[in-house]
């Protein structure tokens, strides 16, 4: 584990489970920390004016990290949180910047609710968890970015077998089991296009995309984490945020 993604580990498991934000946030940021989680100010001030509080009402965290990878300066974690035994369940994915010595200076998420219930029946937060090191970052990234690309950018929905496995595991909510469950949502009014391509970054079979699409009248934030065997995608998590009004947010927005 780099320096970066162990500091990542940190401020998490630390700061926001642990109770101890000040300490956590002032160890592991470095001379700046911008935030996109427009809900959060800038910096360490901002931080603290967020957590502390969040702290203070849910007594109970039970916050655990599910995958995490990190792809040169840049740090992906996905994370479940259950707030005062269950009474509030989210999901976390998180995209960090760090500096040459591993603190963070940039972050980005989105905070969905945790559903139990899924279209494709498979668990939301459930499904592979290591990065398997023996696989082909490089390979994983390109084929990620032709998906996103060719079918979701373009809407070359005639190609989503090139890229995507039959047997597709799939995580989102919201969408069908299988390659015909995602062909099927891809068209749908519900998924509407994928506008903006923001960033894109791997580790091995895993790779993550943060982007923004719009659907029905909507602005929405959106990650999509993939796993990579055999020359396709075989599992899929998505999570997702409507981009509130920007008189609403606490920095400069979500991108």
């Amino acid at each position: 584990m780099g320096k970066g993604l162990e500091n990542v580990h940190r401020i998490y498991l630390e700061g926001i489970a642990g109770g101890n934000a000040r300490e956590a946030v002032q160890a592991y940021t470095g001379h700046r920390y911008t935030q996109h989680s427009t809900g959060v100010g800038n910096g360490v001030e901002g931080f603290l004016a967020f957590f502390e509080p969040f702290v203070a009402r849910n007594p109970k965290r039970d916050i655990r990290i599910l995958r995490s990878f990190e792809d040169g300066p840049w740090v992906f974690c996905t994370a479940y949180q259950s707030l005062n035994d269950g009474a509030a369940q989210w999901v976390t994915m998180d995209m960090f910047y760090t500096d040459a010595d591993g603190r963070i200076l940039e972050h980005w998420d989105t905070i969905a609710a945790y559903e139990s219930k899924t279209a494709s029946g498979a668990d939301m937060v459930g499904g592979a968890t290591e990065v398997d090191p023996a696989a082909d970052t490089a390979a994983s990234k390109a084929l990620v970015l032709e998906y996103t690309k060719q079918v979701r950018q373009e809407r070359g929905f005639d190609k989503i077998a090139e890229f995507v496995a039959g047997d597709l595991i799939q995580h989102a909510p919201t969408i069908g089991a299988g390659r015909a469950g995602l062909a099927d949502w891809l068209v749908s009014d519900q998924a509407g296009r994928y506008e903006m391509l923001f960033q894109i970054f791997g580790e091995g079979d895993f790779v993550v995309t943060y982007g923004k699409r719009h659907a029905r009248g909507k602005d929405i934030a959106v990650f999509d984490l993939y796993r990579v065997a055999g020359g396709q995608i075989v599992e899929h998590w998505m999570n997702e945020e409507e981009i509130s009004p920007p008189e609403m947010w606490g920095n400069s927005g979500k991108f």
